[in-house]
């Protein structure tokens, strides 16, 4: 998303209040837990932090050693604005980055959709690479070409993906996927209409590609406590749904994947 300076204003000014940026947040942190129970001292890096609503999110939480990077300086400036613990770097130039320093656990949301394979590969094995033996990656991620909107074109998205995207990439880079789950599966039908009805406007011409906007917005409190609440059940219900707008991993290192 480098270069969308009024997406990332967006995004500092509701990520904390979106239901939908509240959800992906718990979700993290459910696999942090699940992984490492209480423990607060774990080394975390954000890969691809924006502008820090995931790193604000986990220090209220109580957990401590957390770092974050990103390749945009209008994310960065956000971050400090916050005194939150970030190094401008392009993702690309990760495996020479601080290569001596390993993780517990990396985070990287929504950043996989800004690359195509030939670099996409390079960045996971560099994110295994900074993995500590009993580590983990966890990643939310666009899924299903059927959800693609003028949200995509607004951010700069070129690529969504389903779950067997990665069941090939992963092993290849000696990494196992140990649990995966498409969400918001409840709410899959309204979000897969009003995509639809983006791309309607776009192919009639009732809405031209420099004019599509993006998602990021707050809708009316009850209906944004609403959809959260929704989600949340969701999670709480389901421990794997099948279909939806978003697909969440959790990866280990796994020496015998490849």
């Amino acid at each position: 998303m480098i270069g969308h300076s009024e997406e990332f204003e967006k995004m500092a000014r509701l990520e904390g209040q979106l239901w939908w940026y509240r959800s992906l947040h718990k979700r993290v942190e459910t696999a942090l837990r699940r992984q490492f129970g209480d423990r607060k001292t774990i080394k975390i890096l954000d890969a691809g932090c924006g502008t820090g609503g995931m790193l604000a999110y986990l220090r209220k939480k109580g957990y401590t050693d957390l770092w974050g990077i990103d390749g945009s300086a209008d994310a960065i400036a956000f971050c400090q604005q916050h005194n939150l613990p970030v190094t401008s770097l392009n993702l690309n130039d990760l495996a020479h980055f601080e290569p001596h320093i390993q993780y517990d656990a990396i985070i990287c949301n929504d950043v996989f959709c800004y690359f195509t394979d030939a670099d996409l590969l390079p960045l996971i094995q560099a994110l295994q690479q900074r993995l500590k033996p009993a580590g983990i990656l966890m990643s939310n991620n666009n899924a299903f070409n059927a959800f693609e909107g003028q949200h995509d074109i607004a951010v700069g998205v070129i690529r969504r993906f389903v779950l067997s995207d990665f069941a090939r990439m992963m092993p290849e880079m000696g990494m196992r996927i140990i649990d995966s789950t498409y969400w918001s599966f409840t709410l899959s039908i309204p979000i897969l209409l009003m995509r639809q009805w983006q791309r309607l406007q776009l192919v009639m011409g009732w809405r031209t590609v420099e004019e599509a906007q993006s998602d990021v917005y707050l809708p009316a409190p009850w209906l944004n406590e609403t959809l959260y609440w929704i989600t949340e059940m969701e999670q709480k219900l389901f421990q794997r749904t099948p279909f939806g707008s978003s697909l969440f991993i959790t990866v280990v290192t796994d020496p015998m994947a490849r």
